[in-house]
């Protein structure tokens, strides 16, 4: 194994060039992984903020580095982590070797099955009273056809969640396609109804979007502190985006650490 003075990490996010808040747990996941020594330098970069997937090709100049880890912050494969960041990042497949450096490129988070725990910690976190057996938990992504791959990830981890029998019903929504997240209350008969949305960083999406689809007055972060909401008879409680638990920091790790013994075994 690669000594952690000759490895780096660069976490890869979307970012935004209108919502701040996109890259937040990106950046904030690095700080936290820097903090525990396992790399010699942990970097972020950005489709759509700086540093930019250009600028990361000339992070690691150190010639002591002799392996980077590349890991995309993202739920699910799709365009952005299939073409944008190998495109970008000049990456010939899970291993790129240039300028006597190996790059190897991780699968994205949303992959690593530690996330079905994240989302089931979530809801009990958000709604730590109610009984499980009268509790339905929809799992909310985007939808349509230009976000196909995260609607997939969706319904693999409602299938997870719900092959356990915790709850009293558990199922995927979106907000573009069906079944919708705007019909939950048609979606299930439970009094009890636990929304976490399935994305990686909180933004319009998560504290107005999806609010408004639900029937929640207001928007803006106030939303995830006034659980439960009272609607159409039910007692409705609403998380935040996943991507923002802490605990993404240890998933980052564990996709380096997955994509190590692929690698060597290859």
């Amino acid at each position: 194994m690669t000594s952690k003075n000759k490895t780096a990490l660069l976490i890869v996010g979307h970012g935004s060039t209108v919502n701040p808040d996109s890259s937040t747990p990106t950046r904030r996941h690095a700080r936290e992984i820097q903090k525990r020594n396992l790399f010699a330098d942990v970097r972020c970069a950005f489709w759509k903020e700086e540093p930019s997937l250009r600028d990361a090709r000339f992070f690691f100049a150190d010639q002591k580095i002799r392996d980077v880890f590349v890991v995309p912050n993202f739920i699910s494969e799709g365009y952005f982590t299939q073409t944008v960041i190998p495109r970008e990042l000049e990456l010939k497949g899970p291993t790129t070797r240039a300028n006597g450096q190996t790059w190897i490129y991780c699968e994205p988070v949303g992959n690593n099955p530690i996330v079905t725990e994240l989302l089931l910690a979530r809801a009990h976190e958000i709604a730590p009273n109610v009984e499980p057996t009268e509790t339905a938990l929809l799992i909310v992504a985007h939808g349509t056809e230009l976000n196909d791959n995260s609607a997939i990830a969706a319904k693999r981890e409602a299938e997870r969640i719900r092959a356990r029998g915790e709850f009293a019903s558990v199922g995927n929504a979106y907000m573009e396609e069906s079944p919708l997240i705007a019909d939950w209350d048609r979606l299930t008969t439970a009094v009890n109804v636990i929304v976490v949305p399935f994305f990686i960083s909180d933004g319009l999406h998560s504290y107005e979007d999806i609010p408004k689809l639900l029937g929640i007055q207001g928007g803006g972060m106030e939303v995830f502190r006034k659980n439960p909401h009272r609607l159409k008879g039910r007692s409705l409680y609403y998380g935040k985006a996943i991507g923002t638990d802490r605990r993404f920091a240890d998933i980052i790790i564990e996709q380096t650490l997955n994509a190590r013994s692929v690698s060597h075994a290859g």
